[in-house]
């Protein structure tokens, strides 16, 4: 039930903005459950939780003034109060048009770097692909997706200064593997600065935040797919159907990676029945089939994010297909083994 209070859940002494002052939050609210509070009305793209004294009271900000005053004028007209886990939530106009963290940027090296995504598609670049990114680097602890008036942004906490250098150095003004992004989408291209945060605080996983030190954080409702089903596993990575054949993808070719190379390395886990090589989005892939889905998984997992060569050459990111039996065309023949060398077309289409 709602808690009952004298105050007036609405303020009108200040003109309608885009930002929305509440009141009366429970103790520590998170960002997720202030963007689920105005989902309904419109696009949330910037918040301030956390804030007053007694840290109950949060700004929202929204893309553009009508979708604040449609969420002002649905609860001033509902018989029902705007709620968050049962208390009841004031609403007002802010007096300020932006909400400005200055915390976010930094002239000084740190182990968190601030990261824009520019590019006509950046919006849809998930953390997934961030985390595949920035992880060639060293270990991510953490990272944060939002929009600003300045685009779609994240923060990427790393262990340590010199490893967030590393990466900025590598990275600012680098675009986005081509191989990464779904077909469909431009070019995203990364400017990186560092942030003034140190450890970034991440209350659930989900779509738009994620901790890699803690598998037992919660899941956001954001993160729950259309049938109920988590789309997100424990340590906050994407679920995905497995499979005994795996797509493995190479990244950074200095050196030549043939059948046989591939064969060496992925038999150390089992016996390979079946390889196809070929090359998609300007990048080479491979189809890797086992006997069962176990020795499949046992791979993946020890294969993902390593490199062939030393020195960072060829390295892998692997992820499982939708087949099961890989169609053979044309056939090499190997010492070892056979090996696919082309599918036909329609199953090049579907390999990822």
């Amino acid at each position: 039930m709602a808690s009952v209070s004298s105050q007036p859940q609405f303020r009108y002494t200040q003109p309608p903005s885009k930002v929305l002052h509440l009141r009366n939050l429970p103790w520590e609210c998170t960002e997720e459950e202030l963007i689920e509070l105005g989902k309904p009305f419109g696009k949330v793209v910037n918040t301030k939780c956390n804030v007053g004294a007694n840290r109950n009271q949060a700004f929202i900000e929204f893309a553009d003034l009508n979708q604040a005053i449609n969420m002002i004028s649905y609860y001033a007209s509902s018989s029902e109060p705007a709620q968050v886990r049962g208390k009841t939530v004031y609403l007002q106009y802010s007096n300020r048009q932006e909400i400005v963290n200055n915390k976010t940027a930094a002239d000084v090296a740190g182990n968190v770097l601030l990261v824009t995504i520019e590019g006509d598609d950046a919006r849809q670049v998930s953390i997934d692909v961030l985390h595949l990114v920035f992880s060639a680097f060293g270990f991510v602890h953490k990272i944060t997706t939002f929009e600003k008036t300045a685009g779609f942004q994240a923060l990427v906490q790393f262990s340590d200064t010199d490893t967030a250098s590393s990466a900025k150095n590598a990275l600012d003004g680098r675009s986005i593997p081509r191989y990464l992004l779904p077909e469909h989408m431009g070019p995203c291209a990364l400017r990186i600065t560092y942030s003034a945060h140190t450890d970034l605080s991440v209350k659930f996983q989900s779509h738009r935040s994620r901790d890699y030190t803690n598998p037992y954080l919660p899941v956001a409702p954001s993160a729950i797919d259309g049938n109920g089903q988590l789309s997100l596993s424990l340590d906050g990575k994407k679920l995905e159907p497995e499979s005994n054949v795996l797509l493995a993808s190479i990244e950074n070719m200095q050196y030549a990676v043939t059948l046989d190379v591939l064969h060496m390395v992925f038999s150390a886990f089992g016996p390979v029945q079946k390889i196809a090589m070929f090359d998609k989005n300007g990048g080479l892939q491979a189809l890797v089939q086992y006997p069962d889905v176990q020795m499949a998984v046992v791979a993946k997992e020890a294969l993902e994010g390593h490199c062939i060569y030393d020195g960072g050459f060829c390295k892998l990111h692997i992820s499982y297909s939708r087949h099961t039996d890989l169609s053979i065309k044309v056939i090499q023949q190997c010492p070892q083994d056979e090996f696919i060398l082309h599918l036909p077309q329609f199953l090049l289409t579907m390999a990822v």
